[in-house]
Parts: C-alpha cells; sequence; structure tokens
C-alpha cells in the first residue's frame, strides 16, 4: 500500500465502522469486561509472577496500567484486581475452584470478542454447533487468556532488560532519561501490538495472512494510546467520582473499555479493508460461511419449505 491510499482506507474503515454497528458491539463487549478483566489480570499476574516476585510483577501491572488507561481508570482496575486476588487466597478446594472460575470468568471477554469480529468480517458459523466444536472454542479463548500473561512477562523482562542496560550505559556513556523513557514506551506498544495482531489473526472464524494483521494491529495501538490521553481529559473534567459514588470505578473501567473496544473495532475494520483491498483478502475458515452464502442458504431452505411450494403452485 502506498502512502496516499492511506487516507482513503481510513475513511473506508470509518465507513465500515458505522455500518457494522461497532458502538453497539463495543457496549456489549464493555458489559463482559466487567466480569472479565479482574479475573484475566490476576491470571496474567500469576504467570508473570513465576519468574518475578508477585510484589514486583503488580507494581510492574500498576505502571503499565496507568501508562495504558491513565491514573483514574488504573485505580479502578488494581482495586478490582486486589478484590479478586483476595477471594483467590482462601482454601485449598475453594482456591481451585476459583482458579476454574477465574479462567472461565477471563475467556468470557474473549468469546463475545470473537463473535464481534465474525459480524465484522462478515462471517457467521456454521450450524450445528457440536459439544467438540464447543469445546474447542473454550479452549481457543483460554489459551488467548494465558498468551496475556505470556505477553505480561515478556512486557516485564524487557522493562527489566531496559532498566539494567540503561545503568550500564550510563556507567558508560551518559544519555537523557527520556530517551530510556520513550524506549520503555516503545517496548510495551510493540507488546500491545503483538496483542492485537494475534486477536485478529487468532480469534475469528477467518483466514488471514500474518502480514495482513501488522499494519493493523500498529494502527489500533497508536489509536489505543491517544485514546488513554483522551480518556484522562474526559475523567479529569468530569466529576463522575461524585456522581456515582462508590460505583465509580465501574463506571470508569466500563469507559475505558468502552473506548478500547471502539477502537479495537476499528482496527478490524481497517485490517478487513486493508487485507481486501491490497492483501490476501479474508477467507472464512472450514467452520464459518460468509454473511452472504449464510442469508442465500436460509432463503433456499425456506423456499423448499412445503407451504411455500404449495403457495408457489396456486400462483401459477
Amino acid at each position: 500500500m502506498r502512502a496516499r491510499d492511506f487516507p482513503s482506507v481510513l475513511l473506508e474503515s470509518a465507513g465500515a465502522w458505522v455500518e457494522d454497528n461497532a458502538l453497539r458491539l463495543s457496549a456489549s463487549l464493555a458489559f463482559y469486561s466487567i466480569f472479565s478483566l479482574a479475573p484475566l489480570l490476576v491470571i496474567a499476574v500469576s504467570i508473570a509472577a513465576l519468574v518475578f516476585s508477585e510484589e514486583t510483577v503488580r507494581e510492574q501491572v500498576s505502571a503499565q496500567l496507568e501508562a495504558l488507561a491513565g491514573p483514574r481508570a488504573a485505580d479502578a482496575l488494581e482495586t478490582l484486581l486486589a478484590a479478586t486476588a483476595t477471594q483467590k487466597r482462601t482454601g485449598t478446594f475453594t482456591a481451585i475452584a476459583g482458579i476454574a472460575v477465574l479462567l472461565f470468568g477471563a475467556s468470557g471477554v474473549f468469546a463475545e470478542l470473537k463473535d464481534a469480529l465474525n459480524t465484522i468480517w462478515g462471517v457467521v458459523v456454521k450450524p450445528g454447533r457440536t459439544l467438540l466444536r464447543l469445546i474447542r472454542d473454550r479452549l481457543m479463548t483460554f489459551s488467548m487468556v494465558l498468551s496475556i500473561g505470556f505477553l505480561l512477562l515478556v512486557s516485564l523482562l524487557l522493562s527489566a532488560i531496559l532498566t539494567a542496560l540503561s545503568k550500564y550505559m550510563n556507567w558508560l556513556l551518559p544519555l537523557p532519561v527520556f530517551l530510556w523513557q520513550t524506549l520503555d514506551f516503545l517496548a510495551s506498544l510493540s507488546v500491545i501490538t503483538v496483542l492485537f495482531a494475534m486477536i485478529f489473526k487468532i480469534l475469528p472464524n477467518v483466514r488471514i495472512g500474518w502480514r495482513d494483521v501488522w499494519l493493523g494491529a500498529a494502527v489500533t495501538s497508536l489509536l489505543f494510546v491517544l485514546g488513554k490521553f483522551l480518556i484522562g481529559f474526559y475523567l479529569g473534567a468530569s466529576s463522575i467520582t461524585s456522581a456515582y459514588g462508590a460505583a465509580a470505578s465501574v463506571i470508569i473501567v466500563l469507559l475505558w473499555v468502552y473506548y478500547s473496544a471502539c477502537t479495537l473495532f476499528f482496527g478490524a475494520e481497517f485490517t478487513k479493508v486493508y487485507a481486501c483491498k491490497f492483501g490476501s483478502g479474508i477467507i472464512p475458515d472450514n467452520r464459518a460461511m460468509l454473511w452472504s452464502e449464510a442469508v442465500h442458504a436460509r432463503l433456499i431452505s425456506e423456499l423448499d419449505r412445503p407451504q411455500i411450494r404449495s403457495r408457489a403452485a396456486r400462483v401459477e
């Protein structure tokens, strides 16, 4: 794609974003996320704590959340994380049951996200979902949950490497602090881009090349970071805490996830437009079909009903 094609792809993506009613899809995803975000964070922290101490992981998670969501949303997410983590540490049987509930709850948001991306991609799962397919789909969402923990671990490793490197380089050649902060920000942005690329590639029931998802993932990451400043400005100028009282933390998380979902779905539309115009296109996998094919099959089945055939015979 040439640079002059970029504005037209953005405009077409915006039109498709409106046409697919992405605001409604984002609201639905934001609702599901209330029940999934805290378990997702607990699992991610637990995986990263296998290498680092839990205290170090929590400090890094707090810093990452503040960098991504702003201080107000980060405080609200940390409150949910602390409450969920406390519930996890209660007896052996309860802990095992709690882990199962955490996994199921954390995967719920990915199941909803999968359906939303299928809508945006214009595909629908073929009827006749078997128990095996349901288990396979749920395992896929579980794998995405575990991937979040792995990416958090990678992010922590990169931060640790950059911190050690900055101390060593400052001993040899003093460099400005903002340079290392910029490198740390770029490392975090790269991890987010990888996460979005995995979501676009793995979750929906389509076949799409890796080279077609990277640009859309990068655009989504940049909009995601921009949203932090917009949401921070809105929360600073509004009086949500005084208006909602104890429920303010939930409202703040909802607002942040709602904008994040809007951004994610715009990135999905951008990826779809780019893949169809400049890439290898989007093809349904063997468990799905295009929406147009589904409508056509439904019409054929409706026309093949005995009542319809008898009415058609009387008309003739």
